[in-house]
Order: structure tokens, then C-alpha cells, then sequence
């Protein structure tokens, strides 16, 4: 490409036209990899700043003295949630006298736009027109609420979700999520749940690629008290950890083992073949292990959860959700996105910052809150 302008002389007489070529700038193949490099470099150390950040002393998870009832929690944990999805539904359906497609229309926006999910959502507005005609309720749009709860529920399903750890012993979970999750934070908690529940917890610090993520883990057993905890040197197999970790339960008759793995962005393949390694040597340890296997979302992130889940669930089988930060996001209708879409139940959520605050879902008390 050519440019041609007059240069002026300094008595602003006119010289010849001057060419200036600019070059087209050709971006090759290995500078693009090296800019995805960099790109990941810098993901991973904003994710390693989070961590660190949750490991300051005054940022340390402390149970309450009192602890509120569940249902408060639920409560609380929704809030945005409940002001953003209820408040919209209850403000459309208190403006219309019936309901018409324009309602619906509106309705389906509405879900979309609170991350149930474009495919979760047509279904349930699908199931709601076909009820409305079907029990003549045209004339009532107040009833939509009851058909909107129906209808979540039939995804989420009726039963409280748990983790049974007496079904086996020693009972193994692996716990898998990108950096920046509340991951190791969430491991945390699950640990101290045991504790508390008179358990022998061994920690298993599997993620041996990234510098601070065993010291962080190591830490956080200290904090949560009477803890064994296993680790190798960094770089170490990932794989080698895990196997030793249940190999020292099965000795010590410990109850539980929590294995941290990586947390490098999902799109890396390498990654995804280490998941399946580990997975593999745990069951070559103890024949049916890992008895569960539980995906760490923040639900913050919306709809980049769910391709999360796509890519960790085609590596390895995931039995369930743990989805963190629900009490920082008005999106909460992730969860009736990943049941509806993958059907993989979400089996805890965070709904708080203290050390007690990962309850079991409950898709009653969760649908109930949405509504209140």
C-alpha cells in the first residue's frame, strides 16, 4: 500500500510527490504460539496473585461461632441472583392480564439472560407452553411461577446432594478446576467438612507443575488442623502423588484422601492426559478409585463454565459440580444450565467466604430461594 503526499520546501514551494510503502505486518505461526504463551504466563500468575491473597492472615476462613441455618444461607448466598432473575420475572408477569407468546417471548429472555442456558431454557419454555395449553391457564399468569419451579425442579431433581465418604474406605476424591476457581480454597473446606465429622483426612498436593500450589495446599491443611498431608518434589508426577497418597491411607486407615491436580488452562491437551493418568494409577492403587470425581466452577463466569465442563467431562468422568463464589454472581441459573445440559448434579456450592460455608445443593431450597 502507497501513500503520496507533496513535501514542502522550507520556502513552501512543492517538491516531487515522495512514495512511502507501508509494509503489511505478517504475523507468523511461532508468534502467535509465543503470544498464546505469553497470554497463559500471565493468566497464571493472576491466578497465583488470588491465592496467595486468600492465604494473608486476615483473609484466613474461620468457621462461625454461630452458624446460621441453611436456608439462610440459601437466602444469602442468591441474593443477586433472586434481585436479578425474580425481580425481572415478577415485574413481567405483574404487567400482563394473560398469557400470550409475547410473555413467554419475554420469559425466555429473561432465563437466557440469567445463564440457565440457551438450550436448558427452550426446553422449559417448550414444557410451560405445552402445560399452560394443556391445563387451559391462559387466563392466569400468576401460575407461571409454580410451572417455572415445576420445571427447574424436573432438571435439578428432587434429592438433597451428598457425598456418602462410608461407602468406601478409604474414600478417594479427585478435585479438578482451572486456576482461579477456589479450587484449593474448596479443598479446604471439604477437609475441615470431614474433620468435623471425625474423619482422617489425607491431603494428596497432585498439582506438582505450578511453583506456589503446594505450599499454598500444605498451608491450608495447617490451618484446617489434623490433616495428613502427601507431596513429592515440583515437577514430580502428578500421578506417582496420588498412587502414594492411597497407598498411605490404606496403611494408616484413613477415611478420606482429597487429591489437588493441575489447574492450567482446560484448552491445554497435555493437561486433560495427565487427568486421565492420574485417574487411571488411582484405580491401578485401589480398584474403583477415585470414588468421585468433582469439577470446581466459579460461577461467576457465567457461560464459560459450561465449556469447561465439556472439555474436563471428555477427558475424565465427572460425577460432579462444585460451583464457588454463587453469593458474588446474579447468574446463579448456571446450575439448572450444567444439570440440564451435561447431567452432572451440582453436589456443594460456596455461598460465603467463611470456612463453613459449602453446603450440600439442595434443589428444593435452591429453587425456593430463587422465588422468595
Amino acid at each position: 500500500m502507497f501513500n503520496i503526499f507533496r513535501r514542502k520546501s522550507e520556502k513552501g514551494k512543492a517538491t516531487e510527490p515522495i512514495e512511502e510503502k507501508v509494509e503489511e505486518e505478517i504475523v507468523s505461526e511461532e508468534e502467535i504460539l509465543k503470544e498464546l504463551a505469553l497470554e497463559e504466563e500471565i493468566l497464571e500468575e493472576e491466578a497465583e496473585k488470588l491465592e496467595e491473597e486468600e492465604l494473608k492472615p486476615e483473609k484466613v476462613l474461620k468457621p462461625e461461632k454461630e452458624k446460621p441455618a441453611s436456608s439462610n444461607k440459601w437466602r444469602m448466598g442468591l441474593s443477586r441472583t433472586r434481585t436479578s432473575f425474580w425481580g425481572r420475572i415478577g415485574d413481567l408477569i405483574g404487567r400482563k392480564t394473560k398469557i400470550d407468546p409475547e410473555l413467554l417471548e419475554e420469559m425466555e429472555e429473561i432465563l437466557i439472560q440469567s445463564d440457565v442456558g440457551v438450550e436448558t431454557t427452550l426446553k422449559i419454555i417448550s414444557d410451560v407452553r405445552e402445560r399452560v395449553k394443556r391445563e387451559k391457564l391462559e387466563g392466569e399468569p400468576g401460575s407461571l411461577i409454580q410451572l417455572l419451579k415445576d420445571e427447574m425442579m424436573a432438571i435439578l431433581g428432587t434429592e438433597k446432594q451428598n457425598i456418602d465418604v462410608d461407602t468406601h474406605k478409604p474414600f478417594i476424591i479427585m478435585v479438578l478446576g482451572v486456576n482461579g476457581t477456589g479450587k484449593t480454597t474448596t479443598i479446604a473446606k471439604l477437609a475441615s467438612k470431614f474433620r468435623n465429622e471425625n474423619k482422617k483426612v489425607i491431603l494428596a498436593a497432585a498439582d506438582t507443575f505450578r511453583a506456589a500450589a503446594v505450599d499454598q495446599l500444605e498451608i491450608w491443611s495447617q490451618r484446617v488442623g489434623g490433616l495428613d498431608f502427601i507431596k513429592h518434589q515440583e515437577g514430580s508426577d502428578p500421578a506417582a502423588v496420588a498412587f502414594d497418597a492411597i497407598q498411605a491411607a490404606v496403611a494408616r486407615k484413613s477415611d478420606v484422601v482429597i487429591i489437588d491436580t493441575a489447574g492450567r488452562l482446560h484448552t491445554k491437551k497435555n493437561l486433560m492426559e495427565e487427568l486421565k493418568k492420574i485417574k487411571r494409577v488411582a484405580d491401578k492403587a485401589l480398584p474403583g478409585a477415585p470414588h468421585e470425581i468433582l469439577l470446581v466452577l466459579d460461577a461467576t463466569t457465567g457461560q464459560n463454565a459450561i465449556s469447561q465442563v465439556r472439555l474436563f467431562k471428555e477427558a475424565v468422568e465427572v460425577s460432579g459440580i462444585v460451583l464457588t463464589k454463587l453469593d458474588g454472581t446474579a447468574k446463579g441459573g448456571i446450575v439448572i444450565a450444567i444439570k440440564g445440559e451435561f447431567d452432572i448434579p451440582v453436589k456443594l456450592v460456596g455461598v460465603g467466604e467463611k470456612l463453613d460455608d459449602l453446603e450440600e445443593f439442595s434443589p428444593k431450597e435452591f429453587v425456593d430461594a430463587l422465588f422468595e
